[in-house]
């Protein structure tokens, strides 16, 4: 009888981890779809979703039960589901790409250069003749978000960017100062907008899943999905990042591409999140930590971790918010922030402590 491995346990332990995830993911969206003003039960949220594939009724449930499920909740959490997928994978990514467990997609100002444009919007959108501002502002508030997250992720790699080779550290440095100019510009707009502007600017800056319809939902999800399974992709490049660029190059990976690949996917995801629901921030940052702690940093398991994790805890983090100060919506964004700051804490003091990462 062969004798069992490191190896052998450390994948048996991956597997392990990655159905545990699977389950919880199914539990955490059994309780965000029926929990709430009105309560449903799991099994007739899973009675209601049968029927509505064709496979009959399992239990006996109202109209207005499935009316809730189908129109307001499921929606809204297959779009937790999404952006917390895409936001924990490109945040895995973007710290494979860096080497640095503190970094997030937020880093290069992908966040920033959506929310700068989004408030340019609900701003100035009040500028526009009646009959636009009515019709155009929620098309445009979207549309105006993915944009800037793009262009702005567009200059920062043409600054990193010289004689066909890219520089991470020139990439961080110049994120970091298109963040502190993308922030003085929504501070400006902020300071000129009035009572409703800021009002919708400030809830919007803070991150909140709700007004999603379904048509919203499908022309935004493949610039959700497709990024984050594409990212699951680039596990074998990551893991060869890890031992610096000239290695990586050695073991046969084109190091240029798989950083455009990585920017690229990290701007679609993070531009398409931010565009439904405003700025949410931490869950890059929390999740690739919790599952390297949990399974190491090798990609192969670290980024369909991080997929999973990333979409439980935001279907969680918006159950709270939903209920937590009922009839009120809490902003997601501020759970999100409360647990990420104290966590970003203690993985500087770990760090600064033990030398770990």
């Amino acid at each position: 009888m062969p004798a069992v491995t490191a190896d052998d346990r450390h994948a048996a332990r991956v597997r392990l981890a990655l159905l545990g995830l699977a389950a919880l993911l199914v539990v955490a969206f059994l309780l965000s779809v029926g929990i709430g003003a009105v309560r449903i039960a799991p099994l007739e949220v899973l009675s209601i979703l049968a029927e509505r594939l064709g496979l009959g009724p399992l239990v006996a449930h109202e109209p207005m039960e499935a009316a809730v499920v189908l129109s307001i909740r499921l929606p809204r959490a297959c779009l937790a589901v999404l952006v917390g997928a895409a936001l924990a994978v490109a945040g895995a990514a973007m710290q494979g790409l860096f080497r640095n467990p503190l970094a997030d997609p937020g880093l290069i100002g992908i966040s920033t250069g959506a929310a700068l444009s989004a408030a340019l919007v609900i701003v100035l959108g009040g500028a526009l003749p009646l009959a636009l501002t009515g019709l155009l502002r929620d098309a445009l508030l979207p549309l105006a978000a993915f944009v800037g997250g793009l262009a702005v992720t567009w200059l920062v790699y043409r600054i990193a960017s010289r004689d066909g080779r890219t520089e991470v550290a020139t990439m961080l440095l110049a994120g970091i100062a298109i963040n502190a100019v993308a922030g003085a510009g929504i501070g400006l707009l902020i300071f000129a907008s009035d009572d409703q502007a800021l009002r919708d600017l400030n809830f919007w800056l803070l991150g909140s899943l709700g007004g999603v319809t379904w048509d919203r939902l499908l022309i935004a999800a493949p610039f959700m999905l497709a990024p984050a399974l594409a990212a699951l992709w680039l596990a074998r490049p990551l893991n060869a990042l890890l031992f610096g660029e000239t290695e990586a190059l050695h073991l046969g990976f084109e190091v240029e591409r798989v950083k455009r690949l990585v920017v690229v996917l990290s701007a679609l995801a993070v531009g398409a999140s931010v565009a439904l629901t405003g700025v949410i921030g931490f869950v890059g940052l929390v999740v690739p930590h919790l599952v390297r702690l949990t399974l190491g940093p090798d990609h192969r398991a670290l980024l369909p971790a991080a997929l999973m994790l990333g979409a439980t805890l935001l279907l969680l983090a918006d159950l709270l918010a939903r209920n937590l100060v009922l009839p009120a919506e809490l902003p997601i964004g501020i759970l999100t922030s409360c647990v990420g700051g104290p966590f970003f804490l203690w993985l500087l003091l770990r760090r600064r402590g033990l030398g770990l990462w």
